[in-house]
């Protein structure tokens, strides 16, 4: 890199702040290479700037490393503090740093030839996972699973067959694989992935077969949303009663009681039609 490519450094003889020499996560990196992005688009830097910056952006393992990628540039001049307190994450939020990183354990293969293979719950991802699929079927369930690496490969081969990878909101999804009288799901493929999130590349081939993608929430959050529409429609009800008296009361009731039903009706139905779609992959 040229010496002009990047502002100054700063005087590292002085007194160290211990903020800066901590680790940096992809989720920081990622903010900083937009701002570079943002930055080659209003002008402030041409091609080969941009190129040598952001190539040490991804080098940069601290934040006293990333700091003076962007020192020149407007917004960075007072770099904001490093909070060494780890906050809580918002209700529902999913932690990806906690989840990438783990050493696989199990098998790197799934196969089904005549039968069926399933990966679910808790276990690691490798970073590279064959699967392939002979007359016969298999499922990956990333819901709630963590990575060895931040990019996971999943290689399929699916011959008069299918395989059908589940991912959780938040992951992205780039589908690669070629289909000759079979075909790769490519509906989640392009939505952007939380920041720091893993990404999942599907590779393989598909003859007289199919590569499903679905993206669906873990079950334990789909079950805390279902406590929490269970608990509107409580705090509903009891709205309601306070505000309907004497005869009109009863009359509020039954229309709140019919409402509960047809929403329970529609999760059983929801609950139902999953495990129809679970039976017809297996077949």
């Amino acid at each position: 890199m040229t010496d002009a490519a990047l502002p100054d450094r700063p005087d590292e003889s002085g007194p160290k702040d211990d903020g800066l020499d901590l680790r940096a996560s992809d989720a920081d990196r990622e903010q900083v290479a937009e701002r570079l992005r943002d930055a080659l688009a209003e002008g402030r830097l041409d091609m080969e700037e941009f190129g040598e910056r952001l190539e040490e952006t991804y080098k940069a393992r601290t934040y006293r490393e990333l700091l003076p990628v962007t020192r020149d540039l407007p917004g960075a001049a007072t770099p904001a503090p490093v909070n060494l307190t780890k906050e809580p994450l918002p209700e529902g939020a999913v932690d990806w740093a906690a989840r990438i990183g783990g050493a696989a354990g199990g098998s790197a293969w799934g196969v089904g030839v005549l039968s069926g293979f399933e990966r679910k719950g808790r276990w690691t991802v490798p970073a590279r996972m064959d699967c392939v699929a002979v007359m016969g079927g298999g499922e990956l369930d990333l819901r709630e699973a963590t990575f060895e690496s931040r990019e996971t490969v999943v290689n399929c081969v699916a011959i008069m067959g299918g395989v059908n990878v589940i991912v959780p909101p938040g992951v992205e999804v780039v589908v690669r694989g070629i289909g000759i009288m079979g075909g790769f799901d490519h509906s989640e493929s392009g939505v952007p992935g939380d920041p720091g999130a893993p990404r999942v590349v599907i590779t393989g081939f598909a003859f007289w077969g199919g590569v499903g993608v679905e993206r669906k929430l873990p079950k334990a959050e789909r079950q805390r949303l279902k406590e929490e529409r269970r608990r509107e429609r409580l705090d509903r009800r009891e709205d309601r009663r306070a505000l309907l008296d004497g005869h009109h009361g009863h009359h509020g009731d039954r229309i709140e009681r019919h409402r509960e039903r047809m929403e329970e009706h529609l999760d059983r139905l929801e609950e139902r039609q999953e495990r129809r779609n679970r039976r017809r992959h297996w077949d």
